[in-house]
């Protein structure tokens, strides 16, 4: 009796095991970037709109992220939020960034801390430079930004709908409070 019920979970177990090898999930297309970026158009403030939940935002309100030119070439970037609340302390993180895609100027590398680095890709942008998406080539992270603290409804749906088509989970996003939004 032990061996035939030893024998049933052995074979229910390699049903599951196989199973999962047979029908590995399904993999996404490669995440596309935009055709272009003006790197000068691209500096300066950018408002978070909403963002993936993420362990090194948590508890962020009024987040902004500030690019600039750095002296070697790179890109300097200095992100800063509210912990808590609009009234909460600021909190603020510097960072390097560089082009790694030399073609579209849409992929980037960004380094907080040596040696760890992370992939900023430019998803989407506003033809004005209004808007920007940046994604993670395994969707992990997301950001949308906007020059202002606000932005327009239907501007934000068009958004959430290229995003879909591109693989994302929207119902996931995290709208951030700013000041007078």
């Amino acid at each position: 009796m032990l061996e035939r019920i030893a024998a049933v979970l052995g074979l229910s177990l390699t049903f599951v095991c196989c199973g999962k090898l047979l029908n590995p999930p399904a993999e996404q297309p490669e995440l596309a970037v935009v055709s272009s970026v003006d790197l000068d158009r691209y500096l300066g403030t950018w408002y978070e709109i909403a963002r993936y939940p993420n362990s090194f935002q948590e508890g962020c309100t009024a987040t902004q992220a500030t690019y600039s030119l750095r002296p070697d070439g790179l890109i300097r970037v200095v992100n800063e939020c509210r912990q808590g609340g609009l009234d909460g302390k600021t909190k603020r993180a510097e960072a390097k960034a560089w082009v790694v895609d030399p073609s579209t100027r849409a992929k980037l590398k960004v380094q907080f801390f040596w040696p760890f680095r992370g992939d900023y890709w430019i998803i989407d942008l506003g033809e004005n430079y209004e808007y920007a998406v940046v994604g993670h080539p395994k969707r992990k992270y997301l950001w949308i930004l906007s020059r202002t603290r606000a932005m327009d409804a239907h501007v934000y749906q068009g958004i959430l709908d290229k995003l879909r088509a591109a693989g994302y989970d929207t119902g996931r996003l995290i709208q951030t409070v700013q000041p007078g939004s």
